[in-house]
């Protein structure tokens, strides 16, 4: 209720200021709440002040059907009708209405209005051979010809009228004096009559009356002297019929003019205010052909134009009216406007529009929004905080002023500037929809879904809250509520190629495929009318075919499904980098459709049927999941990636103390032979054995070719205990990313085509142009800080060709050091470049292996790309196979031997160290093309789980793992840095082995997808 008390409030506000478009809006809302017929009759007046004839007619035909006696639907359509040329309709609709209201229950002015609405119709075949005859025989203009001639909607219910101040027979005016009436027709007649009438007729608001009294003046009569303004509106309406008529009946000149330029402008701006564009610019162009040199006449039509989105043009009279007046602060400013709704260049004029008016906060808030959609952030605050220093009320203002603080990571004065926006206008959609989005990028889901509850009370059909509302469920892994929310929105707005595919993505996630598909064909379907648009149509294509994979692997064991090995490598290159798939039609064979894939049946009832077993699985997954979560922010809590990681972790423990045990056994064999061989043969075993490891039981090549089948026989190689490689360890991990949310392209880098040999690899920015990426920008410091010292430990930093800058020249080396900003280190350094982060290797001494690259590239004019890029070649492939297998051999040679089953804290040191070394490599390797970071710490989770060691813990706020390794050159410092927060968080447990085995549990691919799409709410 309070809702639609505020929205009537508003309305009636609107219409005062002859915001017609906003009020129709209003109305909008208001209908879809409740269908009250004077509502519909109202937005067919707000239409017809934006002559939109034909909405009007189909309003009051919708008026009309539910109330046949409602007078103001037949004035208003027939009024409509006429505009549009069909005179004879609109007379059979007035005549219609006229009928009716003498037979029934009526609104008497209603009924006087279309009686004479039915005068004016029936004599106009006559005012037009009057009008004809006229034309040729005097100057003198009729009253009937101003009638005629006038496209005014208002003034055919005055028609009349003004005929009946010709013959004095006007009823209206009865009760007024004999001297009255004859003044009155006095005042129409001299006015009519005079060709040139020298008078500032003044219609801006505020100032109607003012002009009413100046004309009564100007021709000789006081308005003391004449009953009329009782009638002020009515007469208001007639003087400004008049003026247009008169003034654009007869050709202008210089000599005799009709009105001052001024008063024109005044009148036609009105105009374009009310929003008659097509008008006003008729009324410009007649203008212009007399005087072409008028700027302010050019201003007007541009701005009409502006308004009718023909920009081009606007610019052009911009443009004109600039070199006849280069001081028209107002003609800079509009052709700044016009020029950024096309995209270009605008900040030069509106900096030229401030020189003439430097405290304009109308000025510093566009350039502003224009500094914003160019990604200056810092220009944009500056100017929106000097414009709501000037204009605090400003709602849009603050809104743009949050959204660019927000981007320079001042995240608490962008909140408070988005509230205040709020603040000023309870129902500004718009703002409320930013700080969602706000709150969403900073990972607060608990104030993202209060503001949009409080959205949706405003209107329940404001589409972009239902999208937020999906978005913000789907980053959480709840695909089904997303869904619904998706599907709310797609009701309303059903063509929002990014709500289709979000929603085909959710569909692909829970498994239903011939849903997933549909969606993914519509978004396939759609026209085109971004770039945006065209990498969701490119991505649309890509995951479709993914679906259709999976659809055909749903009833099969789960260690079939196997994307790397069974999709061929061109698509997923194509896919990571989301180019067009026309290379991937010609060349790589297609899926089976639906009706193939899913011939064998799609997931089934009984996959979600949650049985004990089950269901402690699940429990102790999801508890153990939630161990991964970066406590950062821009990190969601996801249900579903917790439940994946758990899953993950658990089977990985199971698989891990198989083979742990296997090789126990091993273990214990050749102690009884070194026992009885002496020392020396002893030791002589064990090295035989960490050799026969790394070609059997760790056993990993550096080839694709082999390493092609080493997780494609995972199962095989690990259920009888036997074998199982660094890469079969994380494969597990890889996979189970890979289903919990298809639509990541998470691949082994080495598995891409040709551009695995050019050295793709992942890209992780920490600063885009001038925006602080929120994820990331926390380890920026520290990043710009180990840049500092490799340039000074190495004195050479790398271009874009991978040509040597020397830093030991012209003094670059200093400035390098005092450094403290990207702008000062690209200064230093005097273009883009690279340089490598390093890390000791532990398995060949002294030797070092390149970490990742720190990169920086200039944006635009002041800003940059800072970030960190991992290129996988085959060289660095193999270099970190051979260590990742070498970390392997060392953690399961420490457990595997007396500490084999040890629940003794302490003893277990040397085991947990091992695991953390073999993370630390896992990080700087990052040899995924995304998702190195959840695989990496779920390896973490189930090998800790494997010694009987739980983490229990979270990880600390503020800290991201993986960013630990990859700015940490020695593995000894990774370990010492984690162990301080992660150790006294394990707890010795062997419960895991009670947990029912993963594999047999969760058997097929489709009984994988219901486990990770169902929750118990």
């Amino acid at each position: 209720m309070g809702s639609t008390i505020s929205e009537r409030a508003e309305l009636a506000k609107l219409c005062c200021s002859r915001d017609w478009s906003k009020a129709i809006r209003v109305l909008d809302s208001l209908l879809s709440q409740s269908c009250v017929i004077q509502d519909i009759c109202n937005r067919a007046f707000c239409y017809s002040q934006l002559e939109l004839h034909k909405h009007v007619i189909k309003d009051c035909d919708k008026a009309l059907q539910l109330d046949p006696s409602l007078l103001q639907a037949y004035i208003l359509k027939g009024r409509a009708l006429s505009a549009l040329g069909r005179k004879g309709d609109a007379f059979l609709v007035w005549e219609q209405g006229y009928e009716y209201a003498v037979h029934q229950s009526a609104d008497l002015k209603q009924l006087l209005e279309l009686k004479d609405l039915l005068a004016c119709a029936k004599v106009d075949r006559t005012i037009v051979c009057e009008d004809h005859a006229m034309e040729s025989s005097s100057s003198t203009l009729s009253i009937s010809n101003l009638v005629k001639s006038s496209d005014t909607p208002e003034l055919c219910s005055i028609s009349s009228e003004i005929r009946s101040l010709s013959s004095d027979t006007v009823e209206v005016h009865s009760k007024l004096s004999d001297e009255a009436k004859r003044k009155q027709k006095v005042l129409a007649t001299s006015f009519l009559k005079t060709k040139s009438i020298s008078l500032d007729f003044r219609l801006s608001r505020g100032i109607a009356e003012d002009a009413y009294g100046h004309m009564l003046r100007t021709l000789g009569l006081r308005v003391e002297d004449v009953e009329l303004l009782a009638h002020f509106d009515y007469f208001l309406v007639f003087c400004r019929t008049v003026l247009f008529n008169v003034l654009f009946s007869f050709p202008m000149s210089s000599s005799s003019s009709v009105l001052s330029h001024y008063s024109v402008y005044t009148l036609v701006i009105l105009q374009v205010n009310e929003g008659k564009y097509a008008h006003a610019i008729s009324i410009f162009d007649k203008i212009l052909r007399e005087n072409p040199t008028y700027p302010e006449a050019l201003i007007g039509r541009g701005t009409a134009y502006a308004f009718q989105r023909k920009l081009d043009a606007a610019i052009a009279d911009f443009s004109k009216s600039i070199e006849l007046n280069p001081s028209a602060g107002e003609a800079w400013k509009r052709r700044g406007q016009a020029r950024a709704a096309l995209g270009e260049s605008a900040i030069e004029d509106l900096t030229k529009a401030l020189e003439f008016e430097p405290n304009s906060a109308d000025i510093l808030h566009e350039r502003g929004i224009v500094h914003f959609k160019c990604k200056d952030y810092n220009a944009a605050v500056e100017d929106l905080s000097l414009c709501v220093m000037l204009d605090k009320d400003n709602k849009s203002a603050h809104t743009y002023l949050g959204l660019a603080l927000s981007s320079i990571g001042e995240y608490r004065r962008a909140e408070d500037e988005h509230l205040k926006s709020i603040q000023l206008d309870q129902n500004f959609l718009e703002a409320r929809a930013h700080l969602i989005q706000f709150y969403r990028d900073l990972a607060d889901p608990v104030k993202a879904l209060e503001c949009l509850q409080q959205v949706l009370q405003i209107n329940g059909r404001f589409t972009k809250a239902y999208h937020l509302r999906g978005l913000l469920r789907h980053g959480m892994g709840e695909h089904r509520a997303a869904i619904k929310d998706l599907s709310i929105e797609l009701g309303i707005e059903s063509s929002n190629i990014e709500s289709l595919y979000l929603r085909a993505s959710c569909y692909h996630a829970i498994g239903e495929y011939e849903d997933a598909v549909r969606d993914y064909d519509a978004v396939l379907d759609l026209e085109l009318d971004s770039m945006e648009n065209f990498v969701l149509q490119c991505l649309a294509f890509y995951q479709k075919e993914l679906a259709l994979y999976t659809a055909s692997k749903i009833n099969s064991e789960f260690c079939l499904f196997n994307i790397d090995e069974n999709i061929d490598s061109l698509f997923k290159e194509y896919w990571c980098k989301r180019l067009h798939p026309k290379d991937v039609c010609e060349r790589v064979y297609r899926q089976p459709s639906l009706r193939v894939s899913l011939k064998k049946g799609g997931v089934s009832k009984q996959d979600f049927v949650v049985t004990k077993q089950k269901a402690i699985l699940l429990q102790a997954a999801d508890s153990i999941g939630k161990k991964i979560q970066y406590n950062c922010p821009g990190f969601l809590p996801n249900r579903r990636q917790h439940r994946m990681a758990g899953l993950a972790a658990i089977e990985i423990a199971q698989k891990v103390s198989k083979v742990w045990r296997s090789l126990q056994a091993e273990w214990k064999y050749s102690s009884k032979n070194t026992a009885k061989n002496g020392k020396k043969s002893r030791r002589k075993e064990r090295v035989h054995l960490s050799s026969q490891n790394r070609g059997g039981a760790y056993s990993s090549t550096s080839s694709s070719s082999e390493t092609s089948t080493s997780y494609g026989i995972t199962e095989d190689r690990s259920s009888d205990g036997s074998l199982m490689s660094w890469l079969d360890l994380y494969s597990l991990a890889v996979k189970w990313r890979q289903i919990s949310e298809p639509c990541d392209p998470v691949m082994w880098v080495n598995k891409l085509s040709e551009e695995f040999n050019s050295g793709f690899g992942s890209h992780t920015p920490m600063i885009l142009g001038q925006a602080k990426v929120v994820r990331y920008f926390p380890n920026y410091q520290r990043a710009l800080n180990v840049a500092k010292t490799i340039m000074k430990q190495t004195m050479y930093v790398n271009n874009k060709e991978d040509v040597s800058i020397d830093l030991s020249k012209d003094g670059k080396l200093l400035n390098i050091m005092h450094a403290e900003s990207c702008f000062d280190l690209y200064s230093a350094v005097g273009e883009d470049y690279w340089l490598a982060t390093w890390c000791n290797s532990s398995a060949y001494e002294g030797k070092r292996l390149e970490g990742t690259r720190i990169t920086l590239q200039k944006m635009g004019e002041c800003g940059f790309d800072f970030a960190i890029r991992t290129p996988c070649t085959p060289k660095r492939w193999d270099e970190y196979d051979a260590e990742m297998t070498m970390q392997w051999e060392a953690l399961c040679n420490a457990y595997c031997g007396e500490l084999y089953g040890c629940t003794d804290f302490e003893m277990l040191e040397n085991v947990r160290d091992a695991i953390l070394r073999m993370t630390y490599y896992w990080y700087n390797f990052m040899p995924l093309s995304r998702g190195s970071a959840a695989v990496g710490y779920v390896v973490l989770l189930g090998l800790f789980l494997a010694a009987n060691m739980e983490v229990t813990g979270s990880i600390p706020q503020g800290l991201q793992v993986d960013w630990e390794a990859i700015l940490t050159s020695d593995p000894n410092s990774f370990v010492d840095s984690i162990k301080r927060w992660l150790y006294p968080s394990l707890k010795i447990t062997t419960s895991w082995k009670d947990y029912p085995e993963v594999t047999s549990t969760l058997a097929t691919t489709g009984s994988v997808v219901a486990a990770l799409s169902s929750y118990d709410d």
